[in-house]
């Protein structure tokens, strides 16, 4: 792992990992903003119509793929996972088009701002084969190797049958030689 991915992603990760425990310990202050939303997405989503559970679930889910991300392991699916789960809190969390009060409405807006750009950077991570070929890439490679080794099967065939009819050409007239021979020195012993 490059020394850049290795600090970035604990950097990318702490916030996620604290606000998750957060929302797991103490969901009562984010359970009346997240209702509105689970009202709307429980039937769609086949989700319980419980904004508590669903407050707590996510925390969980944001604190166990943020620790994930931030070791290192299933990178790309834990900024995945954490991006999902960054999209409807943000939304619950801070509508800022909601709020009368200026200052209110700034604040919201910041905070709103500031989940846009860590769901850019989660983006990013999410597609970022740390310099290994990604499966598209892999899988195009394999591919590509097929079209090679088949295409070769094929010349190595054509070449083998080739030599085949060659030798078995050779054979039938090294038979024909022999069989002359043969008749040859017969006629020479026998009298007439």
């Amino acid at each position: 792992m490059s020394p850049v991915r290795r600090i970035a992603r604990p950097l990318m990760a702490v916030s996620f990992v604290v606000g998750g425990l957060d929302q797991f310990r103490h969901p009562g202050p984010k359970v009346e903003a997240a209702r509105p939303v689970v009202e709307r997405l429980h039937g769609p989503l086949r989700l319980p119509n419980d904004p508590e559970l669903i407050v707590r679930v996510n925390g969980a889910a944001m604190a166990g793929a943020g620790t994930l991300l931030a070791f290192g392991r299933l990178p790309r699916l834990s900024a995945l996972g954490l991006a999902a789960s960054l999209v409807p809190t943000t939304y619950a969390g801070h509508s800022f088009w909601q709020e009368d009060d200026p200052r209110a409405r700034a604040a919201q807006q910041t905070q709103f701002l500031k989940n846009l750009g860590l769901l850019g950077g989660l983006l990013i991570a999410s597609v970022d084969t740390g310099g290994k070929p990604g499966l598209a890439w892999r899988s195009r490679r394999a591919g590509r190797d097929a079209q090679r080794f088949a295409g070769s099967a094929k010349r190595d065939a054509r070449r083998t049958a080739k030599l085949a009819k060659k030798e078995a050409a050779t054979a039938a007239h090294t038979a024909r030689r022999e069989a002359k021979l043969a008749k040859v020195r017969v006629a020479a012993r026998s009298p007439l």
